[in-house]
């Protein structure tokens, strides 16, 4: 009997004999190609898992089907084309599938997901299956709008070079009035920061409606920038529960002349897009929140690789994303955070095992997204956080801002005084991460602000005993 015969036999054929393995396939230049740690169910092979997974998020059913004679079927089949076990992780592997330009809609990550993550995540035959990378071919991205601005475009709007930014997240994030929430936001930013920024669940609730935030806030940034001379801003949440209401509360903040608005990933890929699209029409850069990815990140057998959100988020266009610190309050070690911030920024990311990318990423010529750092750093920390995430990047201090003994606008300065020290040490030739506490104890002699930050948090790192094991912990074979 011929595999052609044995394709189209009646009933339940296995997905491998289907064409959904095919180990001598080479990907095309155009191909998306997609990484899945898997983790079969005892007694199905790797290579039916693999190809259980290339089908199930393509073309193909639990049996055969006699429509498929009226396609191209083996050019729209996912084709699994490699099984590499990972080392140190029993029962585990990487499939490596390859899907064909023409499964997906054009600019659509909702369509790319409904594809790639769809359905399969819930299939009997696998224990638990991870997407851990993708690659995005050029002839795809290129139907992308990509960020509004990009990072070039961001900080000739601010007129702001040579420096990461410096951003705080008013707290507490819920309960204020919008007055006292606006007080905030004035002294934080002429203290000397460049942003602040509402957090992702202040919308608006019974004690501030949104309207009402917005206007204190703007009224602050107004009153901070006429007192410094500098480009200041505040991320608007427009977060709502319709698209109607995003886009009132959108109109509003640019008729208050604000340069920045935020939203929440709990929006959705389309309204992202929408939203995307709106500030690139409107010269509004726009601020994305990650809220709710570690629900489906986190764990390291199961769900989506950050890597990958990163890669979807570039493509719906957004300016800006939080994208992990190393230090800090939140999950992220160097290698992984490191990949994060070359997926966000570069133009060519190569292969790196090191850092997690398993494929070579071209966005032709697509514009970065600035990587946003928040979630338990301090001015203690400046060295550490130039040298894993360098300069193109937002550094936020909420309670590193906000808890100074001295004040808000104390930890403002804190936090400047500490950048500004760390670049002109770099211009100098200095290593950050050797001579940092040097650097900042040198610098705090002649800053009372910084001196305090210093002597408040200096040993506050968030470092905790764990069996987690790092998020970059296989060598793959790069492609």
């Amino acid at each position: 009997m011929t595999a052609e015969t044995e394709r189209w036999g009646p009933g339940v054929i296995p997905y491998a004999e289907m064409g959904y393995w095919q180990p001598d396939y080479q990907p095309k230049p155009t191909d998306v190609l997609a990484a899945f740690r898997v983790t079969p169910q005892d007694g199905v092979p790797p290579e039916e898992a693999g190809a259980a997974v290339a089908g199930e998020s393509s073309t193909a059913t639990w049996t055969v089907v006699w429509t498929d004679r009226l396609t191209t079927y083996e050019h729209y089949q996912g084709k699994c084309y490699r099984v590499e076990p990972v080392p140190g992780q029993d029962g585990q592997f990487i499939a490596y599938i390859a899907y064909d330009l023409d499964l997906f809609e054009e600019g659509s990550i909702a369509n790319l997901t409904s594809s790639i993550i769809g359905n399969v995540f819930g299939f009997k035959a696998l224990r638990a299956l991870r997407l851990e990378d993708m690659r995005i071919p050029p002839h795809y991205t290129k139907t992308f709008q990509g960020p509004a601005h990009g990072i070039v475009m961001e900080r000739e709007y601010l007129n702001k070079h040579g420096r990461p930014l410096l951003g705080a997240t008013v707290k507490p994030k819920l309960g204020l009035s919008a007055r006292n929430y606006g007080r905030v936001v004035y002294e934080a930013l002429r203290g000397g920061l460049d942003f602040t920024k509402d957090d992702e669940n202040i919308n608006s609730q019974p004690f501030m409606r949104w309207r009402d935030r917005y206007l204190h806030c703007m009224e602050a940034v107004n009153r901070a920038q006429a007192e410094t001379g500098e480009i200041k801003g505040h991320y608007l949440n427009l977060t709502a529960g319709t698209m109607e209401e995003i886009y009132e509360r959108a109109e509003f903040a640019k008729e208050l002349g604000s340069i920045i608005v935020m939203i929440d990933l709990t929006i959705g890929y389309t309204a992202i897009q929408s939203m995307a699209k709106w500030a690139r029409a409107n010269g509004m850069l726009l601020h994305l929140h990650r809220a709710g990815h570690s629900t489906y990140s986190r764990q390291k057998n199961h769900g989506v690789n950050f890597r990958v959100i990163a890669k979807w988020m570039r493509l719906a266009g957004v300016d800006h994303i939080h994208a992990g610190t190393v230090v800090g309050k939140l999950e992220g070690d160097p290698g992984s955070v490191a990949g994060y911030y070359d997926v966000l920024r570069v133009n060519q990311a190569q292969p790196d095992p090191l850092k997690g990318l398993y494929f070579e990423q071209d966005w032709a010529s697509m514009p970065g997204v600035m990587p946003v750092a928040s979630g338990g750093i301090h001015a203690g920390q400046m060295h550490q956080l130039l040298h894993y995430l360098g300069e193109d990047v937002v550094l936020q201090f909420g309670g590193g801002t906000i808890g100074h003994p001295m004040g808000i606008a104390a930890g403002a300065t804190a936090n400047r005084v500490a950048v500004e020290a760390m670049i002109k040490a770099r211009n100098e030739g200095r290593n950050y991460l050797a001579e940092g506490p040097d650097i900042l104890r040198t610098a705090a002699k002649h800053s009372r602000e910084l001196d305090i930050a210093l002597t408040t948090w200096g040993d506050v790192s968030f470092t905790y005993e764990s069996t987690d094991t790092p998020d970059v912990v296989e060598t793959p074979t790069v492609v």
